[in-house]
């Protein structure tokens, strides 16, 4: 079938397995050229749990063909059929798995829901047989907590609890942007309410990673010498009103809870949890949240005139390569460079003042006429597509695609 993208409301619906697989591989090259040789004490066995897109992806590609480590990796993808294409997940962890396979690194791909007991059961089980594949001791080095779902299903009572995007106290209107049509339009929220408020934090929040390095401690596989982290925005205060004081941002005040609770429970077996600040990028999520896609395109307009643009990879690249096991932190955790509350900021180019006062300045004055050349709506557009596959330099859309295969021969300029 010939596969395009359909986008609805700013949402993508489909995929394209080899754009999927392009850019999987990309990322791949961009990890062994940046990460291959650095580092003093590198993670020879890696959990990720929401490994399949993302930051989560960038993370477990870091891992696996920066360091060398085996890893295994879980996620909630659908699959294709032969009439309708799978989630991108579904062909990024294809894509790895396959590529690792080659490489000669050991990985396992856990499909399922990571919230369950179940879940992680099996998680313990393939950290084993992939320590013995490998012929490393069976004990996790680096677990990333990287879930991102809408909802959740509580492991002990088995009441589902579903999150909202919306500010808490006011309603919410704003300027945002139609990246598909490069046109204004005004996006809202009403106010949530406390139970929204509440299954919010239940789902975005940190009780699950304590629950997983509870249950990686008791099966017996996590290192005394683990590193844990999870990963959190938080933004300019212009997007506070729908995002840090929202919703989302209590459902981050408690992950930030989490980690405090897994210090200090773990503190006299040597394992620490960092939370690591990440910068604004463009996800299947971030583009339906009102004002976001207006703010990225400024912000990304003026970090590509100084030179200062990353996107998930190359944020991931450098959290393990200068802040987790750089030649000082490597040796000593304490050494990982933090903030006043201990958290690591990979948003530090982003927040830099110049970098924000450009951003609002453009913000401020950019109109319908000057869109197209005062944001970079146009590389928001194409962040958004490539996410799902297309919109990727070399792969051809015109090619008659087959939903249940990626071809991992297909060479492209991207």
């Amino acid at each position: 079938m010939i596969i395009k993208p359909m986008v609805r409301n700013n949402i993508c619906i489909n995929s394209h397995p080899a754009g999927c697989a392009a850019v999987v591989r990309r990322q791949i090259e961009y990890a062994k050229k940046n990460l291959a040789g650095t580092g003093t004490k590198k993670p020879a066995l890696v959990l990720v749990i929401g490994c399949s897109t993302g930051y989560g992806l960038a993370s477990r590609i870091s891992a696996a063909f920066g360091y060398g480590a085996a890893t295994v990796g879980i996620s909630f993808e659908k699959p294709a059929s032969a009439s309708k294409p799978g989630t991108p997940g579904w062909y990024n962890n294809l894509t790895f798995d396959a590529e690792a396979a080659k490489a000669g690194i050991v990985s396992k791909t856990l499909d399922g829901d990571a919230f369950s007991d179940a879940m992680k059961e099996n998680a313990a089980r393939a950290v084993r047989e992939s320590a013995a594949e490998a012929g490393i001791p069976p004990h996790i080095d680096l677990v990333i907590y990287s879930l991102a779902s809408p909802v959740r299903i509580d492991p002990k009572t088995g009441v589902m609890y579903k999150s909202v995007i919306k500010p808490v106290g006011n309603a919410y209107s704003g300027k945002t942007i139609d990246m598909m049509t490069g046109k204004f339009i005004t996006a809202g929220a009403e106010s949530a309410t406390e139970e929204e408020i509440a299954n919010t934090v239940k789902v975005m929040g940190g009780e699950d990673w304590e629950l997983w390095m509870d249950a990686l401690a008791a099966s017996g596989v996590l290192s005394p010498s683990a590193r844990t982290v999870a990963y959190t925005y938080i933004g300019p205060e212009l997007s506070w009103a729908i995002y840090k004081n929202g919703t989302i941002g209590r459902a981050k005040e408690d992950l930030e809870r989490a980690c405090r609770s897994i210090n200090s429970r773990f503190a006299g077996q040597g394992c620490r949890a960092w939370i690591s600040v990440n910068k604004a990028l463009v996800t299947r999520a971030s583009a339906v949240i009102p004002i976001i896609p207006f703010y990225v395109s400024c912000l990304f307009k003026v970090m590509k005139e100084k030179g200062l643009h990353e996107g998930c990879i190359e944020q991931i690249v450098r959290l393990y390569r200068d802040r987790l096991y750089s030649a000082e932190a490597g040796a000593d955790p304490s050494r990982v460079p933090v903030d006043g509350e201990g958290r690591i900021r990979l948003d530090d180019l982003e927040m830099r003042e110049d970098v924000q006062r450009e951003t609002l300045a453009r913000m401020n004055s950019v109109t319908e006429n000057t869109i197209l050349t005062g944001t970079d709506t146009a590389g928001f557009r194409h962040d958004f597509l490539e996410a799902h596959g297309f919109d990727v330099e070399g792969v051809d859309y015109e090619k008659d695609t087959d939903p249940l295969r990626i071809n991992l021969e297909e060479k492209t300029n991207g």
